[in-house]
């Protein structure tokens, strides 16, 4: 499942690197309301695509009611694949081990900064069982409807996941490395981009309101802010 808006060029490159995929598998896309080739690019290269209400919420948990797939796997449109990531991916699909599992992240950029925001993301996703979207997730259908599934809320619905995946199943970190795009960092800056972050984080995990906090911090135009380490 692949949530977009205004992804043409992003969904382009993701679904390439998915055809490499050595097992039958099907590609849903689920479209927010692009303005540009987003539904067209990916239904030429072969993806379901969908529509529902934008926000990665609700675009997710749609893409997942339509899934027939034992296994579930759910991407950001930014991130890339490549062969040892997507060998990975079909070992879990092969042999289904019990848990919930996400991608070590790589940053697509060089930089000490970066190196540093990697270290940051896998050191809290393996000891805290807290991956973000942008990481992947892969999990079962049994475990994702025993969780609840991607709850409708405006930010922090892939945290709001894990969690919940957590009271259900084990959250475990592959060894492969999926490639996630710079942009946000780059547009926002990496020191202050970070910082929003682990306020957000760290305010929701106290108890604030995802649609408070969503209110409190939109960086581009009306789009709820994606999270990035």
């Amino acid at each position: 499942m692949v949530p977009t808006l205004d992804e043409a060029e992003s969904v382009a490159r993701l679904l390439t690197d998915l055809g490499g995929l050595a097992l039958e598998h099907e590609m849903v896309v689920v479209d927010g309301g692009s303005s540009d080739a987003t539904c067209d690019v990916a239904r030429r290269l072969g993806a379901r695509v969908l529509v529902a209400p934008r926000g990665r919420g609700s675009q997710l948990r749609a893409g997942a009611a339509a899934a027939t797939a034992p296994l579930l796997c759910f991407l950001h449109a930014d991130v890339r694949l490549d062969a040892p990531a997507l060998r990975q991916v079909e070992r879990v699909a092969e042999q289904r081990p019990a848990g919930a599992y996400a991608l070590r992240l790589v940053i697509d950029r060089p930089g000490l900064a970066y190196r540093l925001i990697e270290w940051g993301a896998n050191l809290r996703s393996m000891w805290g069982r807290l991956p973000y979207g942008d990481q992947g997730l892969l999990v079962s259908r049994k475990d994702y409807d025993a969780a609840g599934g991607y709850p409708d809320i405006p930010l922090m619905e892939d945290v709001a996941l894990v969690r919940a995946l957590g009271r259900v199943t084990s959250v475990r970190l592959l060894p492969a490395a999926i490639r996630v795009s710079a942009r946000r960092w780059e547009r926002e800056g990496v020191l202050r981009r970070t910082w929003v972050n682990w306020r957000l984080l760290s305010a929701y995990l106290l108890g604030a309101p995802p649609e408070r906090l969503a209110e409190r911090y939109r960086p581009s135009g009306d789009r709820p802010p994606g999270r990035r380490a």
